[in-house]
């Protein structure tokens, strides 16, 4: 199994494991996290701002922030990369769509046109990307963005990666998590077409340390 198979296999399967037990640890987590909140409805005045249109949150493990979104009135769908994720997702939030998707893939998982996203949440998902992927994952989001489209990301703050083998619930798993500075986040952005407009660092149930950037698609030839 090739490196790139092999972290996604386990990732998968991990998140598989503990799906259940993430999504009752999770469930409630935005009612304690009021700065992601205020964060996430930023976004979606953004996007109803924008003209409105289909919203993907890439990772959205249970759906929790799928189903924020689509509370406040955004078109909101999500994918995940595990299909256990996606059962309870489904099973907890009945009236939206959830797909098994990676991002590392999106060009052949999901049937989606260049250009047909409205905005894009890549809430804490991106923690599990290695470096050399990173680019790879943002020429997609740039793809399925339309211009000045807003893209929201959050991330755990900080140097290296760690490798973690339990997971909520205490379930064994085996991922990488990936700390990244805001900076460094920010530089891989602008070199992928993005306008990074805001970003700031803060400690909540989400995170030790957390880091949330704002920013938008530019147009060809910016």
């Amino acid at each position: 199994m090739s490196g790139a198979a092999e972290w996604l296999a386990e990732t998968r399967a991990s998140y598989d494991t503990l799906a259940s037990s993430y999504a009752d640890a999770v469930r409630d987590l935005l009612e304690e996290t009021p700065y992601e909140r205020a964060l996430l409805t930023l976004f979606a005045d953004f996007v109803k701002r924008g003209g409105g249109g289909p919203v993907a949150d890439v990772g959205c493990g249970p759906g929790r922030i799928t189903g924020f979104l689509s509370g406040l009135g955004v078109e909101a769908f999500g994918l995940d990369l595990s299909p256990a994720m996606i059962e309870v997702a489904r099973r907890e939030h009945p009236g939206l769509r959830f797909e098994v998707a990676s991002m590392t893939d999106l060009d052949r998982a999901v049937d989606l046109a260049d250009g047909s996203l409205a905005g894009l949440v890549a809430w804490y998902s991106l923690i599990h990307v290695p470096d050399d992927v990173i680019g790879t994952v943002f020429a997609q989001f740039r793809r399925l963005l339309r211009p000045g489209a807003p893209l929201l990301l959050g991330f755990h703050v900080g140097e290296g990666p760690e490798l973690k083998t339990r997971g909520y619930g205490g379930h064994p798993i085996r991922v990488v998590v990936h700390r990244r500075r805001p900076d460094q986040i920010a530089g891989w952005l602008d070199e992928s077409g993005f306008e990074v407009e805001a970003q700031m660092t803060l400690a909540s149930a989400e995170s030790r340390l957390g880091g949330i950037l704002m920013a938008r698609r530019r147009a060809d030839g910016q």
